[in-house]
This record gives C-alpha cells, structure tokens and sequence, in this order.
C-alpha cells in the first residue's frame, strides 16, 4: 500500500494493515515507533504483542522526556514492553557531526534509508534499538512500524540484526509507506 502524502491521516490505516500482514505470515512481535504513547496505544487494542521505542530523554529538549510517565506506566500494565535509550542512528556520531560537521557512518545509513521515506529509517532502526536491548527474538521476522513524525504511515516486515552486525538486517516486505518521502 503507497499513501499519497505521509503523517500521522495514514496510522489507522498503517496499524490495520501491519496486523492484517503480521496475522497472514504468523508474526507474533511488533515493534512500534511511538513518542507519546498514542500509536502504541492504537496498536495494543489489536492484541499483538508490542514493544514500544519511544524518542530519547533530551531528544526534544535537554532533560525532557516526551512519553509521559502515567502512559508508560499504562502501556507497561498491558504488557508493552517500553524502551527508552539512545537512538541507533543518532548517537553520538550525531554528536560529533552537529558539533564539527561533516558525515559519519551512521548518518550516511541514515540518509541512505530516508532515501526510502523517513518511516522506512525508523521501522529499521527500532527494530535493531529492541533487539539490542533483548526485547525481541533473534532470527524472527518481525513487523516494524514507523512514520514521519506524528503517528504512523510505514510497516515493513524485518528481520532484524545486532547493531554490530547492521548490514545482515533483512528488510522482507513494505506493507505500506508514503509515495512522497
């Protein structure tokens, strides 16, 4: 499925499809992008099995911490596994380039995959970020749910890697992304 446009009109229609397609190939694990809570929210009224990536501490502001601690608190009790840590493609490579300049490895992987939409950048970054921190299996297939912003608007089945082992990430399907990245 291509939206026409990308943001957050798309995540009804995103979560509906990536459960739909996580059904069909018996996906048990879906790893969600979700600043506030809402999407993750949206997501676990459909039963699955949910870890939730939220935007670093500081990520908007020095200190602050964008997913509140009563929703955190609340998808916790529905069983959602919630990781907050610093972002795969953001670290501190982003640290060194705002500070001097220039491009690091990680920001090249970065543009590389915005070069798909910026959804596509986020589904394949939580992925690794929640296998890392050994919230999902190794060697399953997965669906990753992502956008651009605010909400959801790109699904894309992946088999995730250790971020040591980036580049054996196996992006298996788009379920569905914005035509206009």
């Amino acid at each position: 499925m291509y939206f026409e446009q990308r943001g957050r009109e798309n995540t009804e229609r995103t979560l509906s499809l990536a459960v739909q397609r996580g059904k069909e190939l018996g996906l048990q694990y879906y790893v969600v992008a979700s600043n506030t809570g809402e999407t993750a929210e949206k997501l676990v009224a459909s039963g699955v099995d949910v870890t939730c990536v939220t935007h670093h501490t500081g990520y908007q502001k020095p200190g602050h911490q964008e997913l509140a601690p009563n929703v955190a608190a609340k998808l916790s009790a529905a069983g959602v596994r919630v990781l907050t840590t610093t972002h795969l493609l953001g670290g501190i490579d982003r640290g060194v380039d705002n500070k001097f300049g220039g491009s690091s490895p990680a920001g090249i992987v970065s543009a590389t995959l915005r070069m798909f939409g910026q959804g596509t950048k986020v589904c394949v970054e939580i992925a690794v970020m929640a296998l890392d921190a050994g919230l999902i299996p190794y060697g399953e297939d997965i669906v990753a749910i992502g956008g651009s912003g605010k909400g959801a608007d790109t699904s894309l089945i992946i088999r995730p890697a250790h971020a040591k082992d980036f580049f054996s990430c196996e992006i298996k399907e788009i379920i569905c992304k914005p035509r206009n990245v």
